[in-house]
Parts: structure tokens; C-alpha cells; sequence
């Protein structure tokens, strides 16, 4: 299912950044913060009333040594082009200025449904300014404190209502939904026509969910698969052009969309911090990982040089450690014939679920081999018994006496003590703690 997007435009200094956080901040992923994520804070997750969506601040786009109108003009086009509904923030407090009437003007061409919050309006006496709002044209303005969190339940109801009404899953439960996500020019769409033009593949195209995408359908050893569409990670022009950390929306949507998420490396340039940045969002959704490094054709190697990638790989993705590598060129299509077999494999153990009594004696043995932390004052974690919940990822709840003596460290070793019996290639497991009751 595609979240809908909700995006935060406006002048510099109205108070976005603020409106952003205030929107996110309340919510609590249940994946566990480990090393080595780098997360790039201008996209994020949010829920309102049981509806999940994306949410963007345009403010932490930067469009480099372009004045400030220009900026201002293109990070409004970049949220009218991706947003479902777009958040235009004003200064209560300021009144309307130049920089907002232009951005107005943009907001009506696009046609997109828009929320006017008025932001600062701290002082319930400033209310009778927000008359003068009414003259951009875009309907009812919102007061709202950012620094307080006043009105958001307001503005936030608005918004629901031009949500995208949910739509019924696109596929069966045995189709592998794949996308490939990476940074541009590191071979997606080359990566795609080789695995399409293997023989003995059908293939059709399909329309997708996801604005003016095409998703492709094949088969291949009686396997249904769809690729879902990453052929617009970033479309061709200025604006695009001179941001690259917006094309980490694209990929969140195609991640949304998958089961398998295949992250792609560029073998000749290595690895650089955007490729962290958007392998961290198919972590933290939950999606089947396998590591795919493009381009091996032109690496000067040795006998060495594939073990020594794979460790800085290792290295630099200390959260993918579950993730198998597969080294490969989209190019000269040498080695892809080994791709569909890991996709399928990681695909399985994503959906893997584990006898309970099997998976009890397996934690028992754990904490025989190694005994359960103990806080400062002595007590002792004890777990009472485990259960698998669900799969997509695998989640796993552990009855315990108190969750807080579960250390981060004790659950990485549960994790592991997991992984050795039951596998679990290229998935991530979430294990949770909750207390046992009496």
C-alpha cells in the first residue's frame, strides 16, 4: 500500500522544520536503533487517526548556491510534483510577504489539494490576523504553534480528507514484488532490461499505483515477480538535477510498494554516503534486503578484491549484516543469472515462521549458553516465553518479567542465536519485549 505524501513548503524562517518534527515526533518505530544508519531527516514517517503517510519538510532541500527566490520557486515544484497533499506554511505573526504570495501563485497552477497553516499564532489575540490569509485564495487558514503544538489536530483532520482513499493490495501473496533502489547512474534501469532478457522469461507491463509509473510482471521457473517502478528515482531537468537527496522519495515509494528491496551499488565508485542513507529506509520498513554491486566488469580485481568489497561492505552497512552480496554486471549481464535465485531465497525467509516449541528451546538453550543481563540493582531479566507474531518481517515477542532489562545488546544476541538455527537470509527480525502477566 503507497502512503500518501504530505508535504511543507514555505519561505525560509516560517517555522517548517518546526511543523515537521511536531508532525513525527510522536511516533516510535519498533525497529531498534542500530549503527551505522544514516537517516536523512527532511522524509519521514507519520500517523494521524490510523492513516500512515509520508511527510516532507522542503526546507532541508538544499539547492546549493542558487538564490534564495530560486530555491524557494523549486523546492515549491518539487513538493507540487511528488506531494499528495502539500502543507503551504505563512508567518502569523509577519503577515503575507512577496516570497508568499509567488509561492501561492504556484500552489494554484498546480491544482493540488493545499492546507494553509498559519504558524505562530501563540497568542489567541493574534487570531483576528488571520483574515488577511483569506486573500491568497487557498481556502480556510490554519492557526497553528509550531513551538507549542497548537491547532495540528485541525490541520491534520483537513489533510486526511484529500488522502487518497486506500486501494486493495495489487497482488497475489506468491508474486515477489521487487524494486531496485539506488543512487543515480548506478545501473537500476540496465539491471532491469538483463533480468527481463534472460531466457525463458515472460513479460508484460502492468500499470502501477505509484503517478505515471509502469510496473512489469514476469515469470521465470514458474515464479510470478513484478518489478515495481524506480525508473523515476529522479527525473531529468534542473530541479532534480541539482538534488539528489530527493530522489530518496522514490525510493521510499517503491519500498512501500516491495516485499524484496535490491540496493545498488556503483563496483567502480564505491560506496558514499547516499547509498546509506537510502539502504536505511528498506531496513527500517522491513523489507527482504539483498546487496546488488553493479559495474564489476570494470573493477580491476584480483583474488582478493571481491572478499575485501564485501567486508568494506560489511563495514559500512553494520545493520544490513543479514543482507547477502551479490556482485554482478548489468552491462556484459555476467553473473545476474545468480540474482533471482538470493531474491528468492531472502523471499522466502522473509514470510518464514517458526514452530513456537521449537523456537522456545532454541531461546533456551540461548540463555543456558548465556545467562540474561542484570540491571544495577540486581534483578535479573527473565524470559518466560517467546512467540513468533508475524511475518514480513519476522516479529517475535518475548514474554519477559521487565522489558526494560532487555539490553540492546542481549536482544542483537537473541537475534543472532535466531538467525544460527532458523536462517533468516536477508531479512531483518524484530524481537520485542513485552511484560508477563501474573
Amino acid at each position: 500500500m503507497v502512503k500518501p505524501v504530505f508535504a511543507i513548503v514555505g519561505r525560509p524562517n516560517v517555522g517548517k522544520s518546526t511543523i515537521f518534527n511536531r508532525i513525527v515526533g510522536e511516533r516510535v518505530s519498533i525497529v531498534e536503533d542500530k549503527p551505522g544508519i544514516t537517516r536523512d531527516r527532511i522524509y519521514h514517517s507519520a500517523e494521524w487517526l490510523n492513516q500512515d503517510f509520508f511527510v516532507i519538510d522542503t526546507g532541508g532541500i538544499d539547492m546549493g548556491d542558487e538564490p534564495l527566490i530560486e530555491k524557494m520557486r523549486h523546492q515549491a515544484e518539487l513538493a507540487i510534483d511528488e506531494a499528495d497533499v502539500i502543507c503551504f506554511v505563512v508567518n502569523g505573526r509577519e503577515g503575507i510577504t512577496a516570497a508568499d504570495e509567488e509561492i501561492a501563485q504556484l500552489l494554484h497552477r498546480s491544482k493540488k489539494p493545499v492546507i494553509l497553516a498559519v504558524n505562530k499564532m501563540d497568542d489567541p489575540s493574534l487570531h483576528e490576523k488571520l483574515y488577511e490569509f483569506y486573500s491568497l485564495g487557498l481556502g480556510e487558514p490554519h492557526p497553528v504553534s509550531g513551538s507549542h503544538g497548537r491547532g495540528f489536530g485541525d490541520m491534520l483532520d483537513a489533510a486526511k480528507e484529500y488522502f487518497p482513499a486506500d486501494k486493495p493490495p495489487e497482488y497475489d501473496d506468491e508474486t515477489i514484488r521487487l524494486s531496485l533502489i539506488g543512487r543515480p547512474n548506478v545501473g537500476k534501469s540496465s539491471l532491469v532490461n538483463a533480468i527481463l532478457g534472460e531466457e525463458r522469461v515472460i513479460v508484460s507491463d502492468i500499470p502501477g499505483t505509484t503517478r505515471d509509473a509502469v510496473d512489469t510482471a514476469f515469470k521465470k521457473d514458474e515464479q510470478d515477480y513484478v518489478v515495481i517502478d524506480t525508473a523515476g528515482m529522479r527525473k531529468r531537468g534542473k530541479v532534480y538535477e541539482s538534488t539528489e537527496k530527493y530522489s530518496v522519495l522514490r525510493a521510499l515509494k517503491a519500498i512501500e510498494r516491495s516485499n524484496v528491496v535490491l540496493v545498488l551499488i556503483d563496483g567502480e565508485e564505491g560506496i558514499i554516503e547516499q547509498d546509506k542513507k537510502i539502504a536505511g529506509y528498506a531496513h527500517e520498513a522491513g523489507r527482504a534486503v539483498v546487496i546488488v554491486v553493479n559495474k564489476w566488469d570494470a573493477v580491476e580485481k584480483d583474488d582478493k578484491t571481491m572478499r575485501e568489497f564485501e567486508n568494506k561492505i560489511r563495514d559500512e552497512f553494520a545493520y544490513l549484516d543479514y543482507a547477502p552480496v551479490v556482485f554482478l554486471s548489468a552491462k556484459t549481464k555476467k553473473r545476474v543469472q545468480h540474482l533471482l535465485p538470493v531474491v528468492n531465497q531472502v523471499s522466502e525467509s522473509h514470510n518464514l515462521r517458526v514452530p513456537t516449541n521449537v523456537l522456545n528451546d532454541v531461546i533456551v538453550d540461548a540463555v543456558t549458553m548465556n545467562p540474561t543481563p542484570t540491571s544495577a540493582g540486581g534483578r535479573r531479566l527473565r524470559i518466560n516465553y517467546t512467540t513468533q507474531v508475524s511475518v514480513a518481517p519476522p516479529t517475535f515477542i518475548l514474554f519477559v518479567n521487565d522489558p526494560d532489562l532487555l539490553h540492546f545488546s542481549y536482544r542483537r544476541y537473541l537475534e543472532n542465536r535466531i538467525r544460527d538455527a532458523f536462517g533468516f537470509a536477508g531479512t531483518p527480525i524484530h524481537i520485542l519485549a513485552r511484560k508477563k502477566r501474573d
